[in-house]
């Protein structure tokens, strides 16, 4: 661990030039006794760290020194292919911080400079404007990673949805996805090859195996997933409905989330007339209820019938507040 932080250090010296103790120590979330020792264990090893006293001092290398670092660890390698949220779930923030300083003192200064003018002025954010909730990682998570990592077998204790009674399985994991906030692990049984998808909170423990297994040649993570959740959106219910749509909110409708929208056709006097398919009944009369007097159900009856029903419902409790 120390070779490591020495490495950390050198590499920081060489990003930024000078740096106090202080700024390494907070950098290196080390005390400043621990950076002092450091910096003397590197100058005794050859390497020719100077401290510059006083005000402005810090610690620095001779100008135009360069090391040869040894290059990027595996934790460090991995934190730059993930994102920052799967990144602080696998526990691989320090190996981030260490891989950035490695890559900023491999630059020549004024490249370096412009790499660090873009790092404080530009910031990557992959997750969507609407809030997914809760984190959902599950405490079962650094054991299945390990499982996968090393190809081991996986026993696990795992509650299905629906409310169902929780079931022992004995797993071969392949891969780890993470969509949303939630984490799961694309796996095939012990026994059989039908590969199958879990989401990791629902296991209620999870226990690393001794026994090894051989990964599928051919598998291929990114597709697999892409062909589960193709499966899973035809295995969803599907309701279908006639709709009028006012032309205001036309572009609006058309990418809600839930609502698959079809042929449509100029309707006159500013609507437009289409098809829509919802997941139920249930999704198609509050969908259409949010949008108020803009979009009116034409079919089925049924749903003309609930959605009209739920109108005078809250017509009736709107005007009880005016008595």
């Amino acid at each position: 661990m120390r070779a490591d932080r020495l490495m950390a250090v050198l590499a920081l010296l060489q990003a930024h030039g000078k740096l106090s103790a202080k700024e390494m120590a907070e950098k290196l979330e080390v005390s400043e006794r621990t950076v002092h020792r450091d910096t003397q264990a590197l100058s005794v090893a050859g390497i020719p760290v100077y401290a510059d006293r006083g005000s402005g001092g810090g610690w620095s290398l001779p100008e135009g020194y360069r090391s040869r670092l040894t290059g990027l660890t595996t934790a460090e390698i991995s934190s730059l292919l993930f994102p920052r949220d799967v990144v602080r779930d696998l526990g691989l923030e320090g190996g981030a911080r260490t891989a950035a300083s490695k890559l900023l003192a491999s630059l020549p200064p004024r490249t370096r400079r412009d790499a660090e003018l873009v790092r404080e002025r530009l910031h990557i954010d992959g997750a969507g404007w609407r809030d997914a909730g809760p984190r959902d990682a599950g405490a079962s998570l650094a054991v299945v990673q390990e499982a996968v990592w090393a190809a081991r077998k996986l026993r696990m204790t795992y509650r299905p949805p629906g409310g169902e009674e929780a079931k022992d399985k004995l797993i071969r994991p392949l891969g780890l996805v993470f969509k949303t906030g939630t984490w799961y692990v694309m796996a095939l049984a012990d026994t059989e090859d039908e590969l199958r998808t879990y989401r990791i909170s629902r296991m209620e423990e999870a226990r690393l195996t001794a026994e090894s297994f051989e990964r599928p040649a051919a598998f291929d993570l990114a597709s697999a997933w892409e062909q589960s959740l193709a499966s899973f959106r035809d295995r969803l219910p599907r309701y279908e409905a006639k709709v009028l749509v006012a032309a205001d909110v036309w572009s609006r409708f058309v990418r809600e989330r839930f609502v698959t929208v079809g042929g449509h056709a100029d309707g006159g006097e500013g609507w437009i007339e289409a098809e829509a398919e919802f997941h139920t009944p249930d999704a198609a009369c509050g969908v259409i209820l949010a949008y108020g007097r803009h979009v009116k159900a034409l079919a089925p009856q049924e749903l003309r019938e609930r959605i009209a029903g739920e109108a005078r419902a809250m017509s009736a409790m709107y005007a009880g507040d005016e008595e």
